[in-house]
């Protein structure tokens, strides 16, 4: 996140990962209105790229995967895109000038912090776009205001996440776990998700349940005694709202999966495998019309990163 001097006219385009929760401890609602979480992120290999240009202007565009409907991606001026970029301007008294163009591929309002991805891409590219130099303590504490999960969409790899998740530091991870990544064709909003916890669990103790076990079989590299310490405290929730994912984390065990999961508020649900050819055939036994979108990848990969200047 290390600020550049660049020429006076160009682009660039800076990368973002997709995160899942590979243990998500949710608390008792604070007086604040938000829960206390303690979570394990890891960045997978599903990515939207950010492309920032010099411009007299501010423009907003997109061009999203087949299976991504575009009406899903606010261009109004509501995009987190438009809130990330008057948040940086705003921080080193700039104007909010560029052309940027959002190539999605995380599926959207899925648990995949798509949005905050984009965020943190556009944080990484307009510092540099703008030869702001942003130290990355400044950049992580925008990127804070912006939603829980995007200092962690700059940081990447693997990382313990406090606070309402937006506290992270890193975790060693230096193994590669296999995914298939099932996204929904519709959504769960998150809101309502945690209100549904809270009905569900009226007496949810105050400290979030830690990720000892989960952390431990980090450090092991033990695909099952990974799979055995997955946790997600929404999951319940989840099903609770759309017993269908329910059923496919069941199906998906059945053919295989070391272990399903919905990550994060969900309606996206993972399933963690022991390889890529296990993964593979996962996927295929998975692959249905109810089902038309499903991906294989990997974790933990970088945070927001630049891949071309031009």
């Amino acid at each position: 996140m290390t600020a550049i001097q660049l020429p006076p006219s160009y682009a660039l385009t800076v990368r973002a990962p997709a995160k899942i929760n590979l243990h998500l401890g949710v608390g008792a609602p604070r007086p604040d209105g938000f829960h206390p979480l303690t979570t394990v992120y890891q960045a997978v290999g599903l990515y939207d790229d950010l492309t920032a240009a010099d411009s007299d202007t501010w423009r907003i565009e997109l061009d999203a995967a087949d299976y991504i409907e575009p009406t899903d991606v606010p261009l109004d001026g509501d995009n987190i895109v438009d809130r990330a970029a008057d948040l940086l301007a705003a921080h080193h008294g700039l104007a909010r000038l560029g052309d940027v163009q959002i190539t999605k591929a995380i599926p959207v309002a899925g648990g995949l912090a798509g949005g905050s991805a984009d965020a943190a891409a556009a944080l990484v590219a307009l510092d540099r776009l703008w030869a702001a130099q942003t130290t990355d303590e400044d950049l992580l504490g925008l990127a804070a205001q912006l939603g829980s999960d995007v200092p962690f969409a700059l940081l990447g790899g693997t990382a313990l996440g406090t606070g309402r998740g937006e506290l992270v530091e890193p975790v060693a991870d230096p193994g590669t776990w296999w995914w298939v990544v099932v996204p929904s064709a519709t959504g769960l909003s998150t809101p309502e998700v945690y209100r549904h916890f809270d009905r569900l669990f009226p007496d949810a103790p105050a400290d979030p349940p830690p990720a000892d076990v989960l952390l431990a079989a980090l450090a092991a590299h033990d695909p099952l005694l990974l799979a055995a310490a997955l946790h997600n405290d929404l999951q319940a929730a989840a099903f609770d709202l759309r017993p269908d994912l329910e059923t496919l984390i069941e199906r998906g065990e059945s053919e295989g999966a070391l272990r399903g999961m919905v990550t994060g508020s969900g309606p996206t649900c993972v399933f963690l495998c022991e390889s890529p050819d296990h993964a593979r055939s996962v996927a295929g036994a998975l692959d249905d019309p109810d089902h038309p979108v499903i991906l294989v990848t990997n974790g933990p990969v970088a945070g927001a990163h630049v891949v071309e200047y031009v």
